[in-house]
């Protein structure tokens, strides 16, 4: 029953993904927990490697098309990793019921984001083929890194919705850039964090195997027909579903326990 439950939900969470992008995998630690019945500590590894994944499928096209920033997501890579062991060590020495409400936290900011349009305005950087300006950059781009690694081993989300914020509007570069970097980044920092959460932990595989491969599967069958939908309309409804599953995590945590 449990590996049935894994599949479905794996897949409705690569229907997300493949339809809205990497923001779907915010409900994978929910479905994990409320569905699956896996608590915080197993959910978050297993949360890590379908963003990873996810993120490593969708990065493929957007490198091969010249749309990444490779020395941006060295800097934030370099910062969000060793930033990524740290949340994870914080993570193991919290109950399980203040790993609950920050993530409702999270999934808010995360659904805030997905309601406000980024648009492509940011100055603070020189971003181009000719290099980078790193002494406006590096200010700048290392504590952002910093934040994405903490939240990523913390909570075991991918962190694209701040990513592409910290690229397009602090530091300038042009949004379809932002997005292929960004997925590099998330890829880079789901590896260390589910690295970093398997010390220690019995992670049931067949479990992990089955919610990640569903998610997988589905995301790139989900990603051909994207293309034919309103995606924006999309996003805006999923912004209110993340609003909602907080709202329940929050008052379950609270309240029901």
């Amino acid at each position: 029953m449990t590996l049935a439950v894994a599949l479905g939900f794996g897949a409705l969470i690569g229907v997300l993904l493949g339809l809205l992008g990497g923001g779907g995998s915010i409900l994978a630690v929910p479905a994990l927990v409320y569905a699956v019945g896996l608590d915080m500590r197993q959910a978050i590894p297993i949360s890590l490697l379908v963003v990873g994944v996810a993120s490593a499928v969708g990065a493929v096209p957007r490198i091969r098309a010249g749309q990444v920033q490779w020395r941006l997501a060295a800097v934030f890579a370099a910062a969000g990793i060793p930033a990524t062991f740290a949340g994870t060590a914080i993570s193991t020495r919290l109950p399980q019921s203040a790993l609950l409400i920050g993530f409702a936290a999270v999934m808010v900011l995360a659904g805030a984001r997905m309601l406000k349009d980024t648009a492509s305005t940011g100055t603070a950087c020189d971003v181009g083929q000719d290099g980078i300006d790193w002494r406006r950059c590096a200010p700048r781009s290392i504590p952002a890194g910093a934040l994405v690694g903490v939240l990523t081993g913390l909570f075991g989300v991918g962190g694209g919705f701040l990513i592409i914020p910290a690229l397009v509007i602090a530091l300038g570069v042009d949004m379809s850039i932002a997005v292929g970097t960004s997925l590099l980044i998330i890829v880079v920092n789901s590896a260390a964090g589910f690295l970093s959460h398997l010390q220690g932990l019995q992670i049931d595989w067949a479990v992990t195997a089955s919610f990640a491969g569903a998610a997988t599967v589905w995301s790139l069958i989900a990603g051909s027909l994207a293309t034919r939908l309103h995606t924006e309309r999309l996003q805006r409804w999923f912004a209110y579903l993340v609003f909602a599953v907080a709202t329940f995590v929050v008052v379950d945590t609270i309240w029901l326990h």
